[in-house]
């Protein structure tokens, strides 16, 4: 019996891609970040029918593939202070993970990007890009490399997390308003 070369491998290594991730935030502390006077959150997961998925399309322009929504209210003591929601959308090959606070008027007060695992485009996690999103609401157009600045070599990702902002701002007019 022959003993097992490893070196026969090391062509396959060379051209695999390593695996690449960063997780930035869990949900805990993406709630702080984004909601740091709430005192309490209540999960809410939103389950949506076809007519909802369909409205909500036709508001963004943007396809809602997922019959649930994670969301939770977030409360100030007894006073609502509005929605935290944690949503998803495909990077250039793997998901992207973030969350975003809504006032209970359905203004965007901040995104977090949670979990980032492409190898490129991470600077969609920078201050100065999340914080452009702050003050729009489902009337704002979002429109990437007018009203967001896109990153170069981050378009894809740049240009679907702006998606799910203004998903998200349509699912806040159909569902949570």
């Amino acid at each position: 019996m022959k003993a097992f070369n490893p070196l026969f491998m090391l062509p396959v290594a060379a051209i695999t891609c390593p695996a690449y991730g960063i997780q930035y935030l869990s949900v805990e502390q993406a709630q702080q970040v984004l909601f740091a006077q709430a005192t309490q959150f209540t999960e809410n997961t939103i389950k949506l029918n076809s007519e909802q998925r369909d409205r909500i399309e036709e508001i963004s322009d943007v396809r809602q593939r997922w019959k649930k929504q994670q969301a939770w209210k977030a409360y100030d003591g007894e006073t609502f202070i509005g929605w935290f929601i944690v949503d998803k959308v495909i990077g250039k090959h793997e998901f992207i993970t973030y969350a975003t606070a809504l006032s209970p008027q359905g203004e965007v007060l901040g995104i977090e990007i949670m979990d980032y695992r492409e190898t490129y485009g991470g600077e969609v996690n920078e201050a100065f890009w999340k914080k452009q999103f702050i003050g729009t609401t489902k009337n704002s157009p979002l429109t990437l490399n007018e009203d967001i600045q896109n990153i170069s070599g981050a378009t894809l990702s740049c240009r679907n997390v702006t998606n799910g902002v203004k998903r998200l701002l349509a699912l806040y007019e159909v569902v949570l308003k």
